[in-house]
Formats: C-alpha cells, structure tokens, sequence
C-alpha cells in the first residue's frame, strides 16, 4: 500500500530534485548542447550576480517580519478568541478569510489598496491625485508594503494552528496554576505555552518554509523586481527569462533547498523525540 505514494513521490519529488541538482552544474539553456561547467554558476551567483544578496536579504526580512510580528499578531488572536467571546465563530472566519484566498488574489486585492491616484489608501489618507503615495512603485517601501499583505494572511493561518493547540492543553494545568495563585499571563507564559512545544515547533518550520518559498504576492505585484527581489522569483526569472538560464536557475533552487531542508530537518527530529516519549 505504500509502494505506491512511494514511488510517486520518487518520480514527482526527488526526481526533479535530483535533476535540478544535476543541471545546477551546467549551462542548460533547454535548447544548445548542455556543458558541464561545474561550480561556475554559485560562483556567478555568490560573487558577480547583484541580484542574488539582496534577494538574500529580503528573504530573511521577510521571515523576521513573520517571526516577530505575524506570528505573535496570530498568537495574540488565539488567545483572544480562545476566551470564548460571543461571536468568536464569526471572527475565527473574519481572520481565517485571508488563508482561503489565493495569495495571486490577495497581490490584487492589494493592488486596488496600494494604487496611486484613485486607491484606497490615497483616499484614506485624502492625497487625491496631486500627492499620491506609490508605496508599490517605490523600490525602498515596495518589500515594507507586500510584507503588510502577508502578514495579513500569515497572522490568521498561525491564529488557527495555535487556537488547536489551546483547545489541546490539558484544563488541568490552567486549574492547577490558577491554585497556585498564578494571574493570566504568568498562567499562559510558565504553563500554557511551554506545554504547546510541539506546536510552537510546527508554526516555526512552517513561518520559516513560508518566507522561503514566498513568490506569488511580489510576482503579481511586479515580477520580483524594484525592491521585491525574492530567490523564489530569482528562479522564475532566470529559468523562464530571456536566455532560459536554467542551470543558472538549478543552481538558485539548490540554495533554496538547501535553506529549506534546517527547518524541515528540524521538524523531522522533534518529531521523532515525540514518537520515543
């Protein structure tokens, strides 16, 4: 019965891998007779390519903004709503909005807002068309202004991981603190929290997966360019560009891979130590 999912994870998985891996250490165009150029294409990427670092950089503020602000923005959710207010259905499905959306979607609903003359945030800040606010178009705000609309999205898929985990925990810990004369936040921080360790390792890998492979808001915005360099755009734009670079490409998507495999690694080990308890 596994022999099956096994082999089509071979074929559909690892074997692409594997081939990227190959061609990464090639001039592969798709067309002129492939060459083997051996590291020649890391060593365009890490010395001479000006694109490559400040993709770097934007894929590691774009994790950091969804460690320190999506995620706590998610947690400070669940909480609220785990209180058990009246209406919290109708807000769960309000904040949970955003995840069912296509995130090609949400870079144009986006759009409407970031749009100058005529968008919604000209309208609310009454710039109008003489003093419009491209956030978008300018290279020094465009990444500031996407993270807005992945944080909108990330706050409510990380809200809803953490509200299982807060359905979870044994009431007996609240109870026993609450005994112990501990308020809400020494209740939620000593006792809640640290018993939510697997989940707080989940939504981890799963932040850090999401800002790697962060591509469609910055490519329907502008293609991943103008300040919105990403490497999973970088990969797009070299394999499918003018050129077909797709060695050049194999060799992007290795790095990502590789960045890809410590938090997945991680994951994997926690869950094992899980499995032995």
């Amino acid at each position: 019965m596994i022999g099956v999912p096994i082999l089509l994870d071979l074929a559909f998985i690892w074997g692409p891998a594997l081939s990227t891996m190959v061609l990464s250490f090639t001039n592969s165009s798709g067309a002129a007779p492939v060459k083997f150029v051996g590291a020649d294409n890391y060593h365009f990427m890490t010395h001479i390519d000006p694109s490559f670092w400040p993709a770097v950089r934007h894929n590691v503020i774009w994790l950091l903004v969804f460690v320190f602000i999506a995620t706590p923005l998610g947690m400070l959710l669940a909480l609220m709503l785990d209180r058990g207010v009246r209406g919290s259905r109708i807000y769960q499905s309000i904040f949970f909005l955003p995840v069912m959306l296509s995130l090609a979607l949400i870079g144009i609903v986006w759009q409407l807002v970031y749009t100058p003359e005529g968008g919604l945030l000209d309208g609310i800040l009454g710039q109008g068309a003489h003093g419009s606010t491209d956030l978008i178009g300018n290279p020094h705000t465009a990444l500031w202004a996407v993270l807005v609309e992945a944080t909108w999205r990330q706050a409510g898929y990380v809200m809803v991981l953490y509200l299982a985990g807060l359905k979870a925990v044994d009431p007996v810990l609240r109870e026993a603190a609450q005994i112990d004369g501990a308020n809400a936040r020494q209740t939620f921080w000593r006792v809640i929290f640290p018993a939510m360790r697997p989940i707080n390792v989940v939504i981890l890998v799963v932040t850090v997966i999401e800002s790697l492979r962060a591509f469609d808001l910055v490519y329907i915005t502008n293609g991943g360019s103008n300040g919105l360099e990403l490497l999973s755009a970088m990969i797009t734009q070299q394999i499918l560009g003018p050129g077909n670079r797709i060695g050049y490409g194999s060799a992007l998507g290795v790095v990502l891979l590789l960045i890809s495999l410590v938090p997945i690694t991680l994951f994997l080990t926690q869950q094992a130590r899980s499995e032995k308890r």
